[in-house]
Order: C-alpha cells, then sequence, then structure tokens
C-alpha cells in the first residue's frame, strides 16, 4: 500500500464510464421497465453505489477512502443499441477515487447484464474507462473522447 501520510488532503473528484450492449428486445425491456427482475435503472444504480464504497474489499491495497458523493447515472441509447453508465465519486482525501468510480461503473454494469440476461445472453460489456479525475498532486485529467 502507498503511503500518503505526508500527503495533503485536496478535493477530489473520479468519473468513469462504460457500455453494455444489448439486443434491441432487452433494451426495450429496459426502457419500458418490463424486464421480469424488476426495475435495472434503480437496481444498477443502487449497486454501483455500494460498489464504489466497498472498493477497498474488492481492489488489493487500495486505501478506504471516506467518499462525500457517488452518482450513478444510467441512460438507453438507443442508436447504439446500449445502456451507458457514468459514476462520479468525490472526497476530501490523500489519494484519489480513480479506483472507486471505476468499480462503481463496472458493478452497476454488471446488474445489468444479471438483471437481463433472461432476455439476452450475449450482452456485451465494453469501454469501461476512467473520464475525468481532479485533485491530488497530478491535477486535472480529461479523456480524449477519440482515445480508446
Amino acid at each position: 500500500m502507498v503511503d500518503v501520510t505526508e500527503k495533503k488532503a485536496s478535493h477530489r473528484l473520479a468519473r468513469a464510464g462504460g457500455r453494455i450492449y444489448m439486443s434491441a428486445d432487452a433494451l426495450k425491456a429496459v426502457t419500458d421497465n418490463t424486464v421480469p427482475k424488476g426495475d435495472v435503472f434503480a437496481a444498477a444504480r443502487i449497486a454501483g453505489i455500494m460498489a464504489a464504497k466497498k472498493t477497498p474489499d474488492l481492489i488489493p491495497l487500495c486505501h478506504v477512502l471516506m467518499l462525500t458523493s457517488v452518482e450513478i447515472e444510467l441512460g438507453a441509447n438507443m442508436e447504439m443499441c446500449c445502456v451507458e453508465c457514468e459514476c462520479t465519486v468525490k472526497l476530501e482525501g490523500k489519494t484519489g477515487a480513480e479506483m472507486e468510480a471505476l468499480t462503481g461503473v463496472s458493478a452497476a454494469l454488471l446488474t445489468v447484464y444479471d438483471m437481463c440476461k433472461a432476455i439476452d445472453k450475449n450482452m456485451t460489456i465494453s469501454d469501461i474507462c476512467l473520464l475525468e479525475k481532479d485533485g491530488g498532486k497530478s491535477g486535472h485529467f480529461e479523456r480524449n473522447n477519440n482515445e480508446k
């Protein structure tokens, strides 16, 4: 584990995103809220928040962070036939929250998969990446849309 004892606390933000591609039938069931397991977006939002808070239990050597905000945004992209997800994490601390944001997105998308697998087993989770981070010694980073 990296020693952050001497680092100064600062305002931190991390934002990650990802997608789950699925059949048109599955996406319609999600948007119509007719998936047999229930409200997909509500369940995925809670799963993402819970996962972000539990990141140190899942990823070795991650610091335990006192997160002050975790937001999960989900939306249907009908043109690309996918659900898009973003997780934004904020805190005041000595280390960043990139892993928490990435874990939040991952768990939210895995929850979408779990809830929709009876409709479409061919779904693909993809494009999980850090979109933005701010705070700390390295300052601000924002992903260029052309980078993959």
